[in-house]
């Protein structure tokens, strides 16, 4: 009886112990899957250096580690996350917009920023080329067009036109037209610790319309800027006045910076404080930008630059996309192929068209 009373006891333990090595083994099933950020992607070498730098760089056995705090990446807009061929910049299509079909503006637009906006239509509609600097004469003229609207219209109006078709397009606005599979790069840097901020040649304000639609938070923008002031403050020094509870903030026609190129550079030093480890971009006004990320002393680093190559899904010109990507190999960048590494661009549903134009453009 004692035997059988042992053996029972030996069976019931033994029993036990499968029952809760099973236990673990269905916990360790349960664990979530881990998470796929590159599903709009192609396996391609762009992709591969990017995750075996993060890899490398947030393993704290890694001689590369990166803490958290220093891991700050930075992202040029247009043509990086955002299209800009549709005909052009957006910030470009805005002020054509404005002085040239805004029927509460277009009276009122001083000649200077007139014969801007058409020098664009000009260029979109019909191929003629942009005077040299026109993105300097292009900045002077955008501060002159929205001068006297507070933060809040601006933030509005540009909202308010990022809703139209996006022209060159079917099925997507102006306002939907980010790079999906550049979104997945942000939600990928974000989970492994980094700190994104946008850095824009485009206006900070405009920027910041733009990308509140995907969660980025407007400290997180630098861009082109202008001066502010009090809705009362008229031209008295801000240091001199004191500003009412009551009263807006306003945009003035005083441009402070262009943000491209050694801008940039001057602008992220004095904004973040700290030299990235991360930078894309798409053109040679992120270059400086580039070479300032690598020339971090302190860090591994790492520069991306995206070039414009897929004719079929795109308004680009792949010949002058693979000449431009043979460039940026040689400074010493990654470089995104839109057409061999991308999944899809803008999304299901969006399909490339011909330009359009309403009736109302010739007024």
């Amino acid at each position: 009886m004692k035997k059988m009373f042992r053996w029972v006891l030996a069976v019931t333990f033994i029993c036990g112990l499968t029952v809760c090595g099973s236990c673990s083994k269905s916990d360790g099933d349960t664990t979530p899957p881990k998470k796929e950020y590159f599903s709009q992607w192609n396996s391609c070498e762009a992709l591969v250096s990017l995750q075996e730098y993060v890899e490398d760089v947030t393993n704290p056995n890694s001689k590369n580690f990166i803490k958290a705090e220093d891991r700050i990446a930075t992202f040029d807009m247009d043509g990086t996350f955002v299209g800009e061929l549709y005909p052009t910049y957006f910030e470009y299509n805005l002020l054509e917009h404005r002085v040239l079909d805004d029927e509460t503006y277009r009276d009122k637009a001083p000649e200077d920023v007139r014969e801007t906006a058409q020098e664009i239509r000009d260029f979109v509609r019909e191929g003629k080329p942009l005077p040299p600097h026109f993105d300097m004469k292009h900045a002077v003229a955008a501060a002159k067009a929205y001068a006297g609207m507070t933060l809040a219209e601006f933030d509005a109006y540009v909202k308010a036109y990022a809703t139209e078709p996006a022209n060159g397009f079917v099925g997507m606005t102006y306002g939907q037209s980010f790079y999906k599979p550049m979104l997945q790069v942000f939600d990928y840097l974000e989970d492994n610790g980094f700190t994104y901020y946008v850095v824009s040649g485009s206006d900070r304000f405009i920027c910041r319309a733009l990308v509140d639609a995907i969660g980025i938070e407007p400290n997180r923008v630098i861009g082109m800027d202008v001066k502010l002031r009090s809705s009362s403050q008229g031209t008295e020094a801000g240091v001199n006045y004191t500003m009412g509870k009551e009263e807006d903030l306003v945009r003035t026609d005083e441009l402070i910076i262009k943000n491209l190129k050694t801008n940039k550079v001057l602008q992220i030093t004095q904004e973040i404080g700290k030299v990235p480890v991360l930078s894309f971009g798409n053109s040679g006004g992120d270059c400086a930008m580039h070479n300032y990320c690598l020339s971090n002393p302190m860090y591994r680093t790492a520069a991306f630059m995206l070039i414009a190559d897929d004719e079929a899904r795109d308004h680009a010109n792949r010949e002058k996309a693979l000449s431009l990507g043979a460039q940026w190999r040689e400074a010493g960048y990654h470089v995104i192929s839109m057409r061999d590494d991308f999944k899809t661009i803008y999304g299901e549903g969006v399909e490339m068209s011909d330009f359009t134009f309403s009736a109302d453009d010739n007024k």
